[in-house]
């Protein structure tokens, strides 16, 4: 493309809370769609090696770490600024969802962010419950404070790939199944006609599949993290307790399943670590695999929103959860890390786009149970159209970049819809501003299910009278 659209405009000031991996990819899309002033953007991180970058734009930068004792005295002069509204797009770890977008409204800003972010010391405080170390919990938090706050400027939670754009492939998946299995609909304009329609359709769960295959030029080394994306960030989820969305199809908990007490009820959680708890799923290109069902709030906000109810009771609930098979590289790393009793290595390493020799991240919803098996909807993209798109990002990172952007422009053309989660959102106009950034998109049905190829070398306690059970799914 030698001619990118602009798809906004924003007058005020854009403070970017985080400069790492995704903060990195994101900066070139908001000045390349949305018309801005870069005298008016900040970009805020506690490292300055990366600075030369917004140096290179003309940007601000401001070597800082946000803590919870200093963000609003460093964020509200910055937010304040001018008489123009203010941007924040939080892209970091370690720094309160919750509080920002509280500063947000203090100061009348718009506000988005990738992930449901607590303060440091949450993750790993052995002081709570596991039941209060969840995602699950970490959402209730914030459903409560929008309920609180009520409508005012946009705060969008959790937009970037996923969770964020796969919440978007969802509907558009259904409505191909619909087209597909010839059901006539009129396509839905509510959370309840959307949820209606997944029952209609038949959809007992959802899959978040992803296959990432990029590889280094370079074998991992012993003793260091290696990761596509945040290390941070996935080691951090990745040892928090396994958490899915709990379908009404499904007939028992797993033996160290949980119900949480209080809030929707859409999710369970493990007594385990997700990054430690593998799944059996499917994408197209790599076929059948194992993935790790690591917690994310997509699992917990998609199983919630398309529940059907009679009143208080819930009729009909998809099961939903995260099937993540990392890079090799990020295989490895978490086998050794959780091989030495979950201790980190010592060092860490986000691989760069010049470092990787080739692959891709293979990212969709696959929607699985209903009379045509099993259906798979997202993006293939690859390490090389990657590098033809945007600057300084990876295939992974350009899938959670070019959401943040989608995310982005949303809030500006509804600036006064409160605080969202991304299935609130236009999935269509949010998906029209970034499918550019996907690879292909597509949609594949199969014939596989968890049962295929059990049952021949060894005995295994089985549910074939419904293949779709989570404890077919689950690897014991």
């Amino acid at each position: 493309m030698t001619k990118w659209p602009v798809h906004a405009s924003w007058n005020g000031p854009i403070v970017m809370i985080g400069f790492g991996s995704i903060g990195r990819g994101t900066l070139p899309l908001i000045l390349r769609h949305i018309a801005c002033d870069r005298a008016k953007i900040t970009v805020i991180d506690p490292s300055s090696s990366w600075s030369h970058l917004a140096d290179k734009e003309g940007i601000s930068f401001f070597k800082q770490d946000i803590t919870k004792q200093n963000y609003k005295s460093i964020l509200t002069p910055l937010l304040t600024a001018g008489p123009e509204q203010a941007m924040i797009v939080n892209l970091t770890v370690d720094v309160s969802s919750i509080d920002i977008i509280k500063l947000a409204r203090e100061t009348n800003s718009l506000c988005i962010d990738t992930v449901n972010e607590p303060w440091p010391g949450f993750y790993y405080n052995t002081k709570l419950d596991n039941a209060d170390r969840t995602n699950y919990k970490v959402r209730e938090d914030l459903l409560e404070v929008r309920r609180k706050l009520g409508i005012g400027p946009t705060a969008v939670s959790c937009c970037g790939a996923n969770p964020g754009m796969v919440s978007w492939f969802v509907k558009q998946a259904l409505l191909d199944l619909a087209r597909d299995m010839k059901v006539p609909i009129k396509e839905p304009t509510t959370r309840e006609g959307w949820a209606k329609l997944m029952k209609r359709l038949g959809v007992k769960g959802i899959h978040i599949a992803e296959r990432d295959t990029q590889r280094s030029k370079n074998p991992k080394p012993l003793d260091m993290f290696i990761n596509t994306w945040s290390v941070d960030g996935f080691i951090s989820e990745g040892l928090q307790p396994a958490e899915l969305g709990w379908g009404s199809n499904e007939k028992k908990l797993p033996y160290d399943g949980k119900k949480h007490k209080k809030g929707t009820g859409a999710a369970i959680y493990l007594t385990r670590a997700g990054a430690d708890t593998r799944v059996r799923s499917w994408v197209p290109t790599a076929g059948a695999h194992f993935g790790l069902l690591v917690t994310h709030n997509e699992a917990i906000s998609i199983s919630d929103y398309f529940t059907v109810r009679e009143g208080k009771r819930v009729i009909y609930r998809p099961t939903c959860h995260y099937a993540y098979h990392p890079s090799n590289d990020a295989v490895l790393s978490v086998l050794e890390m959780f091989g030495a009793g979950g201790r980190r290595q010592s060092a860490s390493h986000i691989l760069e786009e010049k470092e990787i020799v080739d692959g891709g991240d293979e990212l969709g919803v696959f929607l699985y149970g209903h009379k045509k098996n099993a259906y798979w909807y997202g993006s293939q993209l690859s390490i090389e159209e990657t590098r033809k798109l945007a600057p300084y990002q990876n295939a992974t990172g350009m899938q959670v970049t070019s959401a943040v952007l989608a995310g982005l422009v949303w809030a500006i053309e509804n600036p006064r819809a409160g605080i969202v989660e991304t299935e609130d959102m236009d999935f269509r106009r949010c998906l029209e501003i970034q499918t550019p950034y996907l690879g292909t998109l597509k949609g594949v049905y199969t014939d596989w299910t968890p049962l295929q190829g059990r049952g021949e070398l060894f005995e295994e306690k089985l549910d074939r009278r419904d293949p779709w059970q989570f404890s077919n799914i689950i690897v014991r």
